[in-house]
């Protein structure tokens, strides 16, 4: 009889445990159901999103239109206003048979001389190409420095009366620390193969000779986007001080039509219906996937730090 009372414990136990286990299964099944729904949902949305693109992009699908390129933002490697991003959008409008023309919507400050001189050359080369289609660039709140190097490629620019126009100039911006290792009792070895290796290096003060040979650098980065400018744009500067044009100075877009910068204002829609005459637009904007877009950042994130820390000169 002694026994029976501790048997009935450990059936209570028993059976506890098997209740408890029995709940735990149950949970990790819903929770299991659950995100097979939700991995199904994601799968569905991305196939669908995908499906549209295709649609979008599929000339068969769509009527005569007025193509639509967006520059927004830093002209970059890696970043939406990246040169590859850019020349993608402008081959699949030129080459698409229903596009009548092409619009670049341009906001953007400027960034990479590189960068903009690839969107450049390739538009210069798409418009010998397809001689028929026209390029207009609508800038929004600002087209400048690299900006306004790349629409200078177009056949005409078309802004806002109070857009930001011009900045035609190269900068290098760094910092210097040659006094901060000496106060904190640090000291710094560098190693190099070539005299010059160290040329501008943040924790040394900069020679006379270091600074002049690096100003001969801008100096032609900067003839380089100045010779540009005037081959896009051709006569339309003929009437004006140039040197104060190519001085890194920034005008309204009410401005720049008088200094022959600018053909005319109008908004990219404007511009589409009233230039190009078809108000149809396609986007033909290529942006990166998520997954694309952080392997890009991924790749060139060390030489940005870098290019920050050291100098580098934009067309900021």
């Amino acid at each position: 009889m002694s026994e029976q009372p501790q048997n009935s414990k450990e059936w209570r136990l028993i059976d506890k445990l098997l209740t408890k286990s029995l709940n735990e299964q149950t949970k990790s099944r819903r929770w299991s159901v659950f995100f097979k729904l939700l991995t199904f949902a994601y799968l569905f949305a991305l196939l669908w999103i995908l499906g549209i693109s295709k649609w979008e992009h599929d000339p068969v699908t769509r009527k005569s239109h007025t193509a639509l390129i967006e520059i927004n933002g830093i002209i970059l490697e890696g970043e939406q206003a990246s040169a590859d991003a850019i020349v993608t959008g402008l081959t699949e409008a030129f080459e698409d048979p229903k596009s009548k023309a092409i619009i670049l919507r341009v906001n953007s400050p400027g960034g990479s001389p590189v960068q903009a001189g690839f969107v450049y050359d390739e538009m210069m080369r798409l418009r010998e190409r397809y001689p028929e289609k026209k390029v207009y660039a609508a800038i929004t709140d600002m087209g400048a420095s690299g900006a306004y190097y790349i629409a200078s490629a177009a056949d005409a620019i078309y802004a806002d009366k109070a857009s930001i126009i011009g900045s035609i100039g190269v900068i290098s911006m760094g910092f210097g620390f040659t006094e901060m290792l000496e106060k904190l009792g640090i000291e710094r070895r560098v190693l190099t193969a070539g005299e010059n290796k160290a040329m501008l290096d943040p924790f040394l003060p900069v020679s006379p000779e270091d600074a002049s040979h690096f100003q001969t650098v801008l100096k032609n980065v900067h003839n380089q986007f100045i010779t540009s400018v005037k081959n896009g744009r051709g006569t339309r500067l003929d009437h004006i001080n140039v040197d104060e044009i190519f001085s890194g100075l920034l005008w309204t877009g009410e401005q720049a039509v008088k200094l022959g910068l600018v053909d005319g204002l109008g908004s990219p829609g404007y511009v589409a219906r009233e230039v190009v005459g078809e108000s149809s637009i396609v986007n033909y904007t290529r942006r990166p996937s998520p997954l694309d877009a952080f392997a890009n950042r991924l790749g060139v994130s060390i030489a940005n730090r870098l290019s920050t820390m050291f100098g580098s000169f934009e067309l900021f």
